[in-house]
């Protein structure tokens, strides 16, 4: 097996598979696209900020970065929905103290993530667009600012690893051979980024240690804390169609009446909202399906280059991240690179594809789902049930965020099982008194089997 490998991509995946590889002592080159971005030049207006959860974490740690990402994260316990009519009501994700996400500027993990590669030895060559991979014949073509052309031709072995997003340049060249196929499903809505900044000392306008969400039904604002007073607020509506959309959102006075109708409160607080509105783009949102990951031990796909999601779960970067340290774990006693991505591919695309659906479903929820009293009901009996049976019955999103030893595709059937127990427990009551624990833990007993202690 080459000790020599080229990634595609360094936003955040890349970077990170390049420490775990060096590690372990492989000579690895990164080309992006983008400049340095350590030097001035970042990207705005387009990022959603990111949420680290238990599998990204867990990825940091094997990294031996958990702790340099310290200074970045504001921890998040729960969704504070806001009512159109003011109220505010917190949503916990879970129970226990450790039972958080963290909020985190994508523009800071990433630098953290080049600076730390390039302390292990990793080559990182920014300002390099892969206009073309020949993968039939080993090369790669590459056009810098100024328009030059350079091509790098591939040793016999050498791998390349396709961390370069939802446009990934190496996708689309293994889809050209013909051996594998993917598709795009766009969602009919978008997001656009905007900010609510610091108070004047300094201070946070809203609470600091949740994600606050205002659910509209049709559309719904998110907004995460930063480290510096902020917050990174994010619209999502419809591109076009039924009104409100992006396309009727044009003008500063249709921007303002928008907020202010729907958004009141948010909008209070957003002096720069209509130059923010204005000035970023809107960005589109989809999941892509890829029928396989890999081409022999030519190259491989992880990341959002394989399986892109939209945003409503947070576990983009999670499930990445995840990516990288089972394709690393697969090198112990590998024969080949071949044997290594066959392997990540049939083991890591059912997990996958588990979370593209389970985030999908959390958009519904996220929109309007959480304004019925009866996911109330439901939360607060899923937390109970916790309780009585802690081996047992896990809610989904603890699952999902905060067990980094439960691989997706579980989460999403064993969920499946508990949305029908708590569906059929909860139907036509409005209280947790009138619930029929001895019943529901007959289910539970019968139908859930246990699992390891968190």
């Amino acid at each position: 097996m080459t000790k020599n490998a080229i990634i595609l991509g360094a936003g955040c995946t890349g970077p990170l598979l390049a420490i775990l590889l060096a590690g372990r002592g492989f000579k690895t080159q990164i080309f992006e696209r983008r400049p340095d971005p350590r030097l001035g030049q970042r990207e705005t207006g387009r990022s959603i900020n990111l949420a680290l959860a238990a599998r990204g974490l867990n990825a940091l740690e094997h990294a031996g970065l958990r702790r340099a990402v310290d200074p970045w994260l504001v921890p998040m316990y729960g969704r504070l929905v806001h009512g159109l009519d003011g109220s505010q009501t917190l949503i916990p994700y879970g129970q226990r103290a450790d039972e958080m996400i963290w909020s985190v500027p994508r523009a800071a993990l990433n630098e953290l993530l080049l600076d730390a590669a390039e302390s292990r030895g990793v080559q990182i060559h920014f300002g390099q667009r892969c206009t073309r991979a020949d993968l039939s014949r080993g090369e790669l073509e590459f056009i810098d600012p100024n328009a030059r052309t350079s091509h790098i031709t591939l040793d016999e072995a050498q791998p390349v690893f396709g961390a370069d997003g939802a446009g990934s340049v190496l996708r689309r060249a293994m889809i050209e051979t013909g051996r594998i196929s993917a598709r795009e499903e766009f969602l009919d809505h978008a997001y656009k980024e905007l900010s609510i900044p610091a108070g004047p000392q300094g201070e946070y306008q809203m609470q600091r240690e949740v994600l606050h969400l205002w659910p509209r039904g049709g559309h719904m604002l998110i907004a995460l804390p930063n480290h510096d007073g902020t917050f990174t607020a994010t619209l999502f509506l419809a591109r076009a169609g039924d009104a409100p959309n992006f396309q009727m959102l044009t003008d500063a006075a249709a921007v303002d009446a928008f907020f202010t109708e729907h958004y009141p409160d948010a909008r209070a607080l957003m002096p720069n909202l209509v130059a923010e509105f204005l000035g970023h783009p809107a960005g589109l949102m989809g999941s892509l399906y890829v029928s396989q990951w890999n081409l022999s031990g030519q190259a491989v796909l992880l990341g959002d280059a394989a399986h892109a999601m939209v945003p409503f779960h947070g576990q983009g970067m999670n499930c990445g991240f995840e990516d990288c340290v089972v394709l690393e774990g697969l090198l112990d006693g590998a024969p080949s690179w071949a044997s290594v991505f066959e392997k990540f591919n049939a083991e890591r695309r059912k997990d996958a594809e588990a979370i593209i659906r389970m985030a999908l479903e959390n958009y519904g929820e996220m929109r309007d789902t959480v304004r019925d009293p009866s996911f109330a009901l439901q939360k607060e009996l899923s937390l109970e049930l916790e309780r009585r049976y802690p081996t047992r019955f896990i809610p989904k999103y603890a699952m999902v965020s905060f067990r980094a030893d439960i691989p997706y595709s579980q989460a999403e059937s064993r969920g499946a099982i508990q949305t029908q127990i708590l569906n059929e427990a909860t139907r036509g009551l409005t209280t947790l008194a009138e619930v029929d624990f001895v019943a529901v833990g007959a289910q539970i007993e019968a139908r859930l089997t246990q699992m390891p202690a968190a």
